[in-house]
């Protein structure tokens, strides 16, 4: 299918003790749909959710701004519309409540969208490792951040996924860590949280190209 997902800018402020990510970005369809969305998080949360705009046919009858936001939902996510707005976007037009996005003709299309958006964009894959309290075994010198993350692996019997740098894995010396917080230390993991179920990637050093290995199985 030839549709774009356009990542735009990263936003990050500080809350308290905690971070507030928003990432935006474009949405192009097979036939020149167009779309603008945006959505956020707050590290720290008690209880995690995302929050999630998508816009279409500015200054167009019919166009309008939906709101939502995301949760975990059986190692998954779900989206539910809600009436607070989050974001302001380019294609956006009025801000619709729940009910009025419900009644909206375009909604099907609204959830197809926000659908390859989160398969597409890595800061949406960031969110949902976020959202799903993902966990990551690391090698001490990854924790302890002495070393660059050279290898990454999904493993397939367990979910679990692995961290090591260019010192041999210590299973003495592994540490158990959230991965969201791993990718705050070091973006370039963006590029690997699509990871499926046993497969991994590896790169000579830092800011080098990961290279992906899929899974044998």
């Amino acid at each position: 299918m030839n549709l774009k997902v356009i990542e735009g800018r990263l936003t990050e402020t500080q809350i308290g003790t905690g971070t507030e990510r928003r990432a935006f970005g474009e949405f192009v369809g097979p036939h020149g749909e167009l779309a603008s969305y945006a959505f956020g998080w707050t590290t720290g949360s008690e209880h995690p959710v995302g929050r999630l705009t998508v816009g279409i046919g500015a200054g167009n009858p019919g166009g309008a701004s939906f709101h939502a936001i995301v949760f975990d939902k059986e190692d998954s996510y779900a989206c539910s519309l809600v009436d607070e707005p989050f974001e302001r976007v380019p294609e956006g037009g009025p801000d619709l409540t729940a009910i009025e996005a419900r009644a909206h003709e375009d909604l099907p299309f609204i959830w197809w969208v926000v659908d390859h958006v989160m398969e597409r964009d890595r800061r949406a894959r960031w969110m949902k490792h976020w959202l799903l309290g993902t966990t990551s075994i690391q090698t001490g010198e990854i924790f302890a951040r002495t070393e660059p993350i050279l290898y990454v692996s999904h493993e397939a019997d367990d979910g679990l996924w692995q961290l090591i740098g260019a010192s041999d894995a210590d299973p003495a010396t592994g540490r158990l860590s959230h991965l969201h917080h791993a990718v705050e230390h070091d973006p370039t993991l963006l590029d690997v949280l699509d990871l499926e179920p046993g497969a991994s990637a590896y790169r000579a050093g830092p800011g080098e190209p990961w290279t992906k290995e899929p899974s044998s199985q």
